[in-house]
């Protein structure tokens, strides 16, 4: 199975979709941290991130915590991912996805058309996920399944 997000991605997403969930009231860090089973000073280095990328506002103090800088409406996967990764390569900078140098159409690896057509995909996905009906669809999943 290929891996198309790394951990910090993932982590990233699920704290982004908790605040979705809650998107009207402040949150603490460790409260999702331990929902989602992610160490503490871990997620605290990415909220970070993504305050300083304005997905996110930070408040200190007794009743301070984090909540989403805009509506979830108007936040993509993609800016997620790019507010942890930055921005995607350009076409002719990216990496074959077996690892086997660069993959461009000029010098394509076994399965550059395939791969290509996917990632074209992909992309155009997160650009239209939002956040509201991402944590809709999460809440719907939860009341079908009985977890939380």
């Amino acid at each position: 199975m290929i891996t198309m997000f790394s951990e910090s991605i993932k982590h990233a997403i699920q704290a982004m979709l908790y605040l979705a969930t809650h998107e009207n009231e402040r949150v603490m860090v460790k409260s999702i941290a331990k929902d989602y089973d992610i160490p503490k000073f871990y997620l605290a280095k990415l909220v970070q991130t993504l305050s300083k990328q304005g997905l996110i506002h930070t408040t200190r103090g007794r009743t301070g915590g984090i909540k989403l800088n805009k509506p979830a409406k108007e936040i993509c996967v993609i800016d997620i991912i790019q507010a942890i990764n930055g921005p995607f390569p350009d076409e002719a900078e990216e990496m074959c996805i077996f690892g086997l140098d660069i993959c461009t159409d000029s010098v394509p690896c076994p399965i550059h058309d395939v791969w290509k057509g996917l990632k074209e995909n992909i992309k155009g996905n997160l650009h239209h996920q939002n956040l509201e009906s991402l944590a809709k669809e999460l809440n719907r999943k939860h009341k079908i399944s009985g977890s939380k």
